[in-house]
């Protein structure tokens, strides 16, 4: 999973960023935007980073610039999020054959630093790569479809989960990701980036640990917990045998899910234009 217990790179993103920090250029002022692009997921339903399932994302953000190097991001964004083993080239996962699809909430707050002088207005220093890091809190609701119905899976309770005990709708993510920004006017800007979401949650996706006791399930939570719990079919070749059984693997709870927003961005600058050098 992407990032998943790495300190050593989280220290060395907060070291380079507390290095420039030290720095005074200036230029200070407001930007606001939007951006459009595309969501994907990383987790137990889609363990080999498959890219061919690219879903809808958009948002907005503003951002503080406190000089022509750093700057303070602040966002909101919407995103569909989806994950199927039957894409998947692993045998197991394949006679899993779950799937789900959820929808994405998320605000943001990241430090971003451009690795060249950025100043809006000037004939020069009009463009910059830059890379960020941040936290973001979201909202997600996995769901699967059966018999033509969809379902919201985590009021199911599909691992075993007591009425009440479910897994939290809401969770947190580390934020990081790099971009490319470039002046088209003088206060207008396109902005490219890539950023991921290290969640701290296993259950994007509503898969983490292990298979209920079907018979318990049936009882607490009826039959459509139970079909959704268990969708598994057989695979030339492949032993599924201990599949939907009680205590068996259903996910890898030892890496939580990632996801990856791609995006293009406007935003429009309101601070104090460079002045043209004599």
């Amino acid at each position: 999973m992407i990032l998943s217990g790495n300190l050593l790179l989280r220290l060395i993103l907060v070291g380079f960023f507390g290095l420039f920090l030290v720095q005074s250029w200036a230029q200070k002022g407001w930007e606001a935007g939007a951006w459009l692009g595309t969501a994907y997921y990383f987790g137990d339903l889609n363990t080999s980073y498959n890219l061919s399932d690219p879903r809808p994302a958009g948002g907005i953000i503003a951002r503080y610039n406190f000089n022509n190097r750093i700057c303070f991001k602040m966002g909101g964004g919407y995103a569909v999020v989806s994950g199927d083993d039957a894409k998947s080239t692993n045998p197991f996962e394949k006679a899993r054959n779950l799937s789900f699809r959820s929808e994405i909430i998320d605000v943001s707050g990241q430090f971003e630093i451009n690795f060249l002088p950025y100043v809006h207005g000037s004939r020069s220093e009009f463009f910059t790569p830059y890379m960020f890091t941040g936290f973001s809190a979201f909202s997600y609701n996995p769901t699967a479809e059966l018999d033509g119905t969809r379902y919201n899976l985590r009021e199911l309770g599909t691992e075993g989960q007591f009425k009440g005990d479910e897994y939290y709708g809401v969770s947190g993510s580390f934020v990081y990701g790099g971009g490319f920004k470039i002046d088209v006017s003088k206060t207008w800007s396109l902005n490219l980036e890539v950023g991921a979401r290290a969640a701290f949650t296993d259950y994007i996706d509503d898969v983490s640990t292990v298979y209920p006791g079907k018979k318990e399930l049936l009882r607490t939570r009826g039959e459509v917990a139970a079909a959704l719990s268990d969708r598994s079919i057989m695979i030339p070749g492949v032993d599924s045998s201990q599949l939907g059984k009680k205590g068996a693997q259903r996910g890898n709870s030892s890496n939580k899910d990632n996801m990856v927003f791609i995006q293009i961005g406007i935003v429009r600058y309101f601070g104090n234009l460079a002045c043209p050098k004599p």
